[in-house]
């Protein structure tokens, strides 16, 4: 905790200097993210919930997608695919949207369980794969995003039917995550119930990793595989459990945002970084439940903000280097830790404890 605290800080002190160097002032930075994170304008004294709204609308899928690779990273796998989980999970809930007749009470819960076993179907591919052929998950992974980019454009344009090529027609109300209450309570912003979504999943993986046979089985695997075959535990039907897990978060991420966001299915030209910015939150956010979820708060607050920064002059590309410098400083934790140590060690009056 202390380490990936110590990265967060470095990396705005990194953006800090970025921008002073650039003849800027580093409290337009800071007060975007203050008004993006709380919607407290502190350079006026306003205050609009809208920007909260959209701030917790930013987190819910890169949270989501932090918790697929998160998933897979404590069972010692790399799930470098939550981009295309996520896009095979909104087209499984496109697809029942618009082509499942279903009652109304019934019709949201089937898009969500589309969602759900699009993303964990695609996920299983690369975890069959590795049990049954030791293929490695990262390179199939990588793979299959670009094999769901295509399948799930095709699949847009040519079996579900698109109004101009880049859209489908709006899915029907009984099939949507939209919420006036929530919408109201933040004036008018796009926050859906994907939002109590991510909150059960939050509480789902940390139920399962902390709590449960399973979780202590794939994380036994994830130390030493060698020892969790010795004791027992099935690691080629843990492999594949894990990574359709894994890819069934990240599906119910491409079903929050086509079901809540959106409300229709989208034909995209090219990867959105969903599952890049997952990586990222899994790793900064330690692999655990609450880590994750810290993090995917602040990713999305950095994601909120960059409008803001714009407004004010600020690059909005300051927000991505402080993620990578995040990311940078959270990788480079050892020698942080030895930092860390040596301070420890020495005493209030400046003398070495082991001299």
């Amino acid at each position: 905790m202390i380490l990936s605290l110590s990265a967060v800080v470095l990396g705005f002190v990194a953006g800090a200097v970025i921008i002073t160097l650039t003849g800027r002032s580093p409290g337009l930075m800071f007060a975007a993210m203050v008004k993006a994170f709380s919607g407290l304008d502190v350079l006026r004294g306003s205050f609009n919930a809208r920007y909260i709204g959209e701030f917790l609308i930013q987190m819910i899928p890169i949270t989501l997608t932090g918790l697929s690779v998160g998933f897979a990273f404590r069972a010692g796998l790399f799930n470098i695919g939550a981009e295309g989980q996520l896009m095979m999970g909104a087209l499984g809930a496109t697809m029942v949207a618009l082509l499942v007749p279903a009652p109304p009470w019934l019709h949201l819960p089937l898009c969500l369980l589309g969602a759900m076993v699009g993303g964990g179907l695609w996920g299983l591919i690369p975890g069959w794969l590795k049990a049954r052929y030791n293929l490695h998950e990262v390179v199939v992974t990588i793979m299959l995003n670009y094999t769901a980019l295509h399948l799930s454009n095709w699949a847009l344009l040519h079996v579900v039917g698109t109004v101009d090529r880049v859209k489908t027609s709006p899915f029907p109300a009984s099939a949507l995550l939209k919420s006036e209450f929530l919408s109201s309570i933040t004036r008018g912003s796009r926050l859906h119930w994907g939002l109590l979504i991510m909150v059960i999943c939050i509480l789902v993986y940390w139920v399962v990793i902390e709590k449960t046979t399973l979780g202590f089985g794939l994380r036994a695997t994830g130390h030493n595989k060698d020892a969790a075959r010795f004791a027992g535990f099935p690691i080629a039907g843990y492999t594949m459990l894990t990574m359709a897990m894994s890819g069934a978060f990240a599906g119910l991420a491409g079903g929050a945002m086509a079901l809540g966001t959106f409300g229709f299915g989208r034909v995209l030209p090219a990867f959105e970084g969903y599952g890049m910015d997952g990586i990222a939150v899994a790793l900064v956010g330690g692999n655990t439940a609450w880590g994750i979820a810290a993090s995917g708060a602040l990713f999305g607050m950095l994601k909120a903000a960059q409008p803001l920064m714009q407004s004010q002059g600020v690059p909005r590309e300051i927000a991505g280097i402080i993620q990578a410098s995040i990311v940078l400083f959270v990788a480079m934790r050892y020698g942080i830790q030895l930092v860390i140590d040596r301070v420890s060690r020495i005493r209030p009056g400046g003398r070495n404890e082991g001299v």
